[in-house]
């Protein structure tokens, strides 16, 4: 026979489920006081207008571009960076500014791509380690333990070495290296949430483990999770860079930055600019990247 609870505990309860229902709404506040305070952060605007810039060379690329990635002039092999080709050209002929900028089409598909699968599994493996516990925590712990323990580029080269050379192979292997990242990113702010007050009194209430975890916990999580995405976007061009370099990623004639800067490592001495501005591009990208993740770093957190 059941023991029916106090009458001013039941309505503690309701209160408290109240408040945590409407956790949803100051959730929503507090992103819209954060992206006014984004607007004002130095960092974040300098990165946000390199990023804007690079997004739009890319998408734009067919118009940007004075030639054709593939044109060759035979006539122009190995040209000086002028007023007739800017970057200068490589040993085919070929403009590099054209390349560079096509080239960021690859970059930023595979980086936007594989972070993208990356955050949406990891965010949920580490939703459900975090908030479930127990044996269910335990074991998606130790599969994640495995990955960790293989250096995340090695990882990279060993998937897309198996799978065999292509963006889409890059894309697989960068996504599930980070997956990992993104599942114990997630999993650690869970585990302190789930543990608050307002989730108990929401669960008293009738809600279910999946109304609780997406509606009420995770709009208090996401914060780091949106800062990892950010930095890992800036690391995983650099890892598509990699892969493109050793010949794992877009094939030739397709321009990539880190395809380029294989092809131009032999003319240093004679034509340092075919590797010159691909190098550029990527340090560029990344550290507007960087910018936005440290910016954001200082935006959302919530001591500040």
């Amino acid at each position: 026979m059941s023991v029916p609870a106090p009458p001013g505990l039941l309505a503690d309860a309701a209160a408290d489920g109240a408040r945590g229902g409407r956790r949803a709404a100051p959730a929503r506040a507090r992103w819209g006081r954060s992206l006014r305070r984004a607007t004002r952060n130095t960092l974040v605007v300098l990165g946000l207008l390199g990023a804007l810039l690079v997004v739009g060379m890319a998408i734009f690329a067919n118009a940007l571009a004075p030639h054709a990635p593939d044109e060759q002039n035979f006539d122009l092999i190995e040209s000086r960076p002028s007023a007739v080709a800017v970057f200068g050209t490589d040993r085919f002929g070929r403009d590099v500014l054209s390349r560079v900028i096509h080239g960021a089409r690859i970059s930023l598909y595979v980086a936007i791509t594989s972070i993208g699968v990356s955050m949406a599994i990891g965010g949920a493996l580490g939703l459900t380690a975090g908030y479930l516990g127990g044996s269910t925590d335990n074991a998606i712990n130790r599969v994640l333990d495995v990955f960790f323990s293989i250096p995340g580029l090695l990882l990279a080269v060993g998937i897309a070495a198996l799978r065999g050379p292509g963006v889409n192979s890059a894309v697989l292997a960068i996504a599930i290296v980070y997956t990992p990242i993104f599942a114990r990113v997630m999993r650690g702010p869970v585990l302190a949430e789930r543990a608050k007050d307002y989730v108990e009194a929401v669960r008293a209430l009738g809600a279910t483990r999946l109304a609780v975890a997406l509606k009420h916990i995770l709009p208090n999580v996401i914060s780091p999770f949106v800062v990892q995405g950010t930095v890992a976007l800036s690391q995983a061009i650099l890892i598509e860079a990699s892969l493109s370099y050793l010949g794992l990623s877009a094939q030739p004639p397709t321009p990539s930055w880190g395809n380029m800067l294989n092809e131009g490592r032999t003319y240093l001495e004679t034509a340092p600019w075919i590797s010159v501005f691909p190098g550029l591009a990527i340090m560029l990208t990344v550290l507007a990247f960087n910018l936005i993740g440290d910016g954001l770093r200082d935006v959302l957190d919530p001591s500040s």
